[in-house]
């Protein structure tokens, strides 16, 4: 999948954003000023203003000179700042790598993202139309780099979509200044005759440093795609995400409530495969108005239950409001923690059945199927794998020893163990690969070994090496070899299935 860049530069973000607050200022001129060396300049102008003479950087009193009834107001950078974040915020319903660079513009990671709008020209449109019915002048471009997407965007025009491969043949007719250089180089360069990108592209790298340095190289690099240019996510990427859209804006409970559902079965779908469980979970709407709707909760414990998270969550859906519709849905996991898959036990800690309820079960239960349908195992005082279990002769038995948890033991135990063939080229080695029924099994991985000698005082007999073996399919098996390793007669066999 080729990587593919959008760039979106506002260049009046600051004014067209007061417009939109303020109607009364379309058609007026106004301008933010700055302190600057112990005078206020001009640091963004009203198309008003800029009509009637004003520019960027000019002193104020002399702004106010060229136009009497200039309207000055302060420049507060932090909420532009705090603006620009809230527009890349935006903008994840598009990518969910949204950056900002050069304090007026934003970049969007939009590999393999335009297909859902039908290709990269209309994905472009609805983006940039979205805006400027927001109140946003936007310059927009798609290219293969950071580079080219930006100075196609400042210099190519408002509406530029560079084809994959083709952004050195584009940027070539571009100024000097479209490779996103300090003013001084370009000054220079405008006074050496570089005028155009084309006009020293070509030159040896070694008289480009010579002149201007290596800032132009890694510009020139990061332009074509020869340098890696990183960029930082506004919103970093959950790792735990679900994301749903809409097809049509939704705007019922019934409807929000059947997208968290599915959000839930495919993030808790994902953590059970990875043995994780949600501490802490965010439900997102992002509404067509451009807001975001969101919800959260949090566990006790890692959780992957479904139907429990969805009651949680399920308590404040009627905070969500979706006014004229929500296209987007997300459900995000920041907080996970590792879960041990596990049977719900019947017993308590004393080994005993101590609930009414579960006696009555179990009766009904031998009722239907008969009496030996309910089986309990206990452990028992013997190292020998065959003779560690015994069964309880009533579920109200105690055990007299823990269940051993120190080494691996299967779900499943053969009564006796069944021979296989085996290959273990190397002494004291796992088998590297084993037939049983027909089948033969690749080791991929091994654990091992552990000896259990035979019980002496019962009978005489050699001692097991046990290994703990997964094939490729991700079945484990518990094996082992019947004594010391013998080239020529060395007997394996199969104890064992873990589940």
């Amino acid at each position: 999948m080729p990587i593919r860049y959008a760039h979106l530069w506002f260049p009046r973000l600051t004014t067209d954003y007061l417009v939109a607050e303020r109607p009364e200022l379309a058609d007026t001129g106004f301008v933010l000023a700055v302190p600057s060396h112990g005078r206020m300049v001009v640091s963004a102008a009203s198309p008003e203003a800029v009509r009637n003479g004003v520019g960027m950087g000019m002193v104020i009193a002399d702004a106010r000179a060229i136009y009497p009834t200039l309207e000055v107001m302060d420049d507060q950078p932090e909420k532009w700042a705090a603006l620009l974040k809230s527009l890349a915020e935006w903008c994840i319903r598009y990518t969910p790598v949204v950056a900002v660079i050069a304090g007026d513009g934003l970049i969007l990671d939009i590999s393999g993202c335009a297909y859902l709008w039908g290709g990269e020209a209309s994905y472009l449109q609805d983006m940039v139309c979205r805006l400027n019915k927001k109140g946003y002048q936007v310059r927009a471009a798609i290219a293969d780099t950071i580079g080219a997407a930006w100075a196609m965007a400042h210099y190519g025009g408002e509406f530029c979509l560079i084809g994959p491969g083709r952004h050195e043949k584009a940027l070539l007719s571009l100024p000097p200044a479209a490779l996103r250089l300090e003013p001084e180089f370009v000054e220079r360069m405008n006074k050496l005759g570089l005028y155009q990108i084309r006009n020293f592209i070509k030159m040896p790298r070694s008289v480009l440093r010579r002149r201007f340095g290596q800032s132009l190289l890694d510009r020139v690099d990061q332009a074509l795609g020869k340098a890696i240019e990183i960029i930082q996510p506004v919103i970093p990427q959950v790792p735990y995400q679900e994301r749903l859209p809409c097809m049509e804006p939704i705007v019922t409970a019934v409807g929000i409530q059947i997208a968290l559902r599915k959000l839930l079965e495919m993030l808790c779908c994902r953590l059970v495969k990875e043995s994780k469980g949600i501490r802490t979970a965010v439900f997102k709407g992002l509404r067509v108005d451009g807001k975001i709707e969101q919800i959260d909760i949090v566990t006790n414990k890692g959780s992957c239950h479904i139907e429990h998270l969805f009651r949680l969550f399920e308590l404040k859906i009627a905070t969500i409001e979706p006014d004229l519709g929500i296209e987007l849905f997300m459900l995000e996991a920041p907080v996970v923690e590792d879960v041990d898959v596990f049977q719900e036990t019947l017993w308590n800690m004393d080994g005993h059945v101590d609930d009414v309820g579960l006696m009555e079960l179990l009766d009904r239960l031998a009722g239907r199927a008969g009496l030996n349908i309910v089986h309990r195992y206990v452990p028992d005082e013997h190292y020998w794998p065959e003779r560690s279990v015994k069964m309880a002769e009533s579920v109200r038995d105690k055990p007299e020893i823990h269940w051993r948890t120190d080494k691996p033991r299967p779900m499943r135990l053969l009564n006796e163990p069944q021979p296989i063939y085996a290959m273990s080229p190397v002494p004291d080695y796992p088998p590297m690969s084993f037939g049983y029924n027909g089948h033969q099994h690749n080791i991929k991985r091994a654990d091992g070994p552990e000896r259990i000698e035979r019980e002496w005082w019962l009978e005489d007999g050699l001692h097991r090496d046990y290994y703990y073996v997964e094939d490729e399919n991700g079945a484990r098996y518990w094996v082992f070899r019947l004594g010391h390793y013998d080239e020529h007669q060395s007997r394996w066999y199969i104890h064992g299935f873990f589940v």
